[in-house]
């Protein structure tokens, strides 16, 4: 069953092939049986999914109306909401937190009929690309344990590369779907900003982050965009749109159509990484897409610019975290000065410490002219560019990233792992949909992925692009190998 999609086994279960119970009890078990490898859930909801299972079949006897997602196992990352379930974000800080009220995106799939499993394990409070800062443990890859499984999403990508999960929700300020994805060989998803309603995510850069989905596959993807990619009135920045039709348009051409490929930006790629990009590009060409050379010369600003914007709104919303009133509280505090210091200084890790103090620099009045005003202006700059791009081509494609997944502990350099998200930065800065789709492995079997983004609210075009194309390229397994040889069947 674990080979099959989302929208497969959503099918077999609304004609009766297969209980709703049995479909839940199966990944569960394969969770249980093997996620103690590697690590991609903080939390495991076994309880509430079967109950939701039992229910799901009760109302199929009875003939009632099923949802979009009956039957289909998914994962939430744990810095989304879940109403009554704990929200750690990875973290310390917030390891016994319980949410008061589900997010908008948890109220949509459940709607739905999908079936949440648990919460799925990131670098804490979504800060990294690897990870590797979760307080709790890391994840690590399915494809191969001594390698990183990317981040910040890494639970959220593990798990559907392991099979534990068909569906899986992450949430990306500057690649953290779509590096995973990439990382771990399955689809991963940056919608539009403000495409899916951010209302009960834990906010890190507020005008960066999207909630989007991770799957095997593209098709999975848009099955989940049809029930999140929808206006929420309690998120002021949700796009009052309507709603997309994302299945129905991947069965249209994209037969003549124009890929923008920024070359100058590929020239520096290893010679690996730079090779397979090159064997795709010549894929999409014997597909009958036009291939041009754009110019965006102005990305290579994309990753400092990042790394001022993001600080600074980070440091702004976790300032909320104090020890007073949302998280754990030091012990031994005379004062409330004592409180504030060393609840902050023992509840957050050295990534996220490291960004609240860049961020805190950022904005203090001798440092806000020059860095973040100037950061705000490039951005703009960014963003004028990313518009002129598309005025010549229906979509552009880049790698995701310039390696495929590293050894797990391999790189300490904060610059080095920045510099994984030199791809995948600018969707955010410029609010664009981006998607990660896998194209094969390294000569070490490692996965590859290639990124396509589309202009600024062409979700489902993009979608569409990438459903084609993910049909030619030379793409991966849809699940990992790892777990095949465990009995779990």
């Amino acid at each position: 069953m674990y080979n099959e999609s989302a929208l497969q086994i959503a099918q077999k279960f609304k004609s009766g092939q297969v209980s709703a119970t049995e479909i839940t009890s199966y990944f569960l078990k394969r969770i249980s049986s093997g996620d103690h490898k590697i690590g991609s859930f903080l939390s495991c909801l076994e309880e509430r999914a079967l109950q939701k299972a039992k229910e799901l079949d009760q109302k199929r006897a009875e003939g009632k109306p099923l949802g979009k997602l009956a039957g289909v196992p998914i994962g939430i990352k744990d810095n989304i909401h879940v109403k009554d379930e704990v929200t750690t974000c990875a973290s310390k800080f917030l390891s016994n937190y319980i949410a008061p009220y589900d997010s908008t995106v948890t109220k949509l799939i459940e709607a739905e009929d999908g079936i949440i499993l648990g919460k799925h394990n990131l670098d804490e409070f979504a800060m990294g690309s690897t990870n590797e800062n979760s307080a709790f443990f890391p994840t690590k890859n399915p494809w191969n344990e001594n390698i990183v499984a990317g981040g910040s999403s890494g639970g959220s990508a593990a798990s559907v590369a392991a099979g534990f999960t068909k569906i899986s929700l992450g949430t990306d300020t500057g690649g953290s779907i779509r590096l995973p994805a990439a990382f771990c060989g399955c689809v991963g998803f940056k919608p539009s900003f403000g495409r899916v309603s951010r209302y009960g995510l834990v906010a890190f850069g507020s005008s960066l982050d999207q909630i989007g989905p991770l799957a095997t596959s593209v098709e999975d993807a848009a099955l989940m965009m049809e029930v999140i990619g929808k206006h929420c009135s309690k998120d002021s920045t949700s796009l009052n749109l309507a709603p997309q039709p994302y299945i129905s348009e991947l069965k249209n051409s994209v037969q003549s159509k124009t890929v923008g490929v920024p070359f100058h930006l590929i020239d520096q790629l290893p010679s690996e990484a730079r090779s397979h990009f090159e064997q795709n590009i010549e894929l999409m060409k014997k597909m009958g897409l036009n291939i041009i050379d754009i110019n965006l010369d102005v990305l290579k600003y994309s990753v400092p610019v990042y790394y001022i914007i993001a600080p600074a709104e980070a440091s702004t919303n976790l300032a909320r975290f104090d020890g007073v009133l949302y998280s754990n509280r030091a012990k031994n505090c005379e004062t409330i000065d004592d409180v504030y210091q060393n609840s902050r200084s023992e509840g957050f890790g050295p990534e996220v410490k490291q960004r609240i103090l860049l961020g805190t620099y950022v904005l203090s009045a001798k440092a806000q002219d020059a860095y973040y005003k100037k950061a705000q202006q490039v951005r703009t700059l960014i963003i004028n560019a990313m518009k002129k791009a598309f005025n010549s081509c229906d979509v552009i494609a880049t790698p995701t990233a310039p390696y495929s997944a590293f050894d797990r502990n391999s790189i300490q350099d904060p610059l080095s792992l920045y510099l994984q998200d030199i791809y995948t930065i600018p969707a955010n800065l410029a609010g664009l949909p981006s998607i990660s789709i896998p194209t094969g492995f390294t000569s070490d079997d490692r996965p590859f992925g290639m990124q396509l983004m589309g202009p600024k609210h062409e979700d489902a075009r993009l979608l569409r692009f990438a459903h084609h194309i993910e049909k030619n390229v030379s793409l991966s397994p849809k699940m990992s190998p790892h777990f095949d040889k465990e009995n779990l069947a």
